[in-house]
């Protein structure tokens, strides 16, 4: 835990100079995740962007995936407005995205048209397919995006400050949680958002998704001495600390 860097307040502090990209395999992912912390930068003035790379049309137990891609798809257009966020969607399908150049430089080029400061996406271990897929597009992305040589339509981009992976009980392998943002503000806008997905009911799938992610942002709440948190993982480039003398 002492090792942990704890940030308090969120990745912020007073200008709305942020924009917030986060990218989720499947619609609901995001929200579920991060859904907190990107309502809490768009409480702060901040742009808050999710792009979802597949509906996650084929995972109702009971429902045509066609019909089902319908319903996802306006259940995330209402999670995004009670988050405060716009909303794009790629052209993929769930179970299939393609690790591929082409699908690296589809997300490359939302990159330099939304000119993120902050990427959100998926950590790179998961028992879900299209989550790893999800990791390696991005992570590869935002290099594409920045280079030069790179011919897309929008200009190279190169501001992104940081790639930081959301905690998802799909992806615990290896996740260990090193950045702590306080969400408590945003709690109940994120219950709120959730809940407009039908999926997060307990009825659903037998997975209490809601009860999970209240229970862990509880969790990572008293860890950091606040009543709810939410954690991020990052890069080990990402945890090297360069300083004159101890903090």
């Amino acid at each position: 835990m002492m090792s942990a860097l704890i940030l308090v307040a969120a990745l912020v502090a007073q200008a709305p100079e942020r924009t917030i990209l986060a990218i989720g395999a499947h619609a609901g992912d995001m929200e579920l995740t991060s859904g907190a912390v990107l309502a809490l930068h768009a409480q702060q003035g901040d742009r808050v962007v999710i792009l979802h790379l597949t509906l996650g049309e084929g995972g109702h137990p009971r429902r045509d995936p066609a019909a089902y891609a319908v319903q996802k798809r306006r259940e995330a257009e209402a999670a995004a407005r009670v988050l405060g966020a716009e909303v794009r969607f790629a052209p993929y399908e769930d179970g299939q995205i393609p690790d591929t150049e082409p699908s690296r430089r589809y997300v490359a080029e939302v990159i330099r048209q939304v000119r993120p400061t902050h990427i959100i996406t998926h950590w790179k271990q998961s028992i879900h397919k299209d989550h790893a897929t999800a990791h390696r597009i991005v992570v590869d992305a935002v290099l594409l995006a920045a280079l030069e040589g790179v011919e897309l339509q929008e200009p190279a981009y190169r501001g992104v400050r940081g790639i930081y992976f959301a905690e998802n009980w799909e992806d615990a392998e290896g996740f260990e949680p090193y950045l702590y943002i306080d969400v408590s503000d945003a709690e109940p806008t994120w219950r709120q958002a959730i809940r407009e997905y039908e999926f997060t009911g307990a009825a659903f799938s037998g997975f209490a998704y809601r009860q999970y992610y209240e229970a862990l942002h509880a969790l990572r709440g008293a860890q950091i001495g606040r009543s709810h948190a939410v954690a991020f993982d990052l890069d080990p480039l990402g945890k090297r600390r360069v300083l004159e003398r101890l903090p």
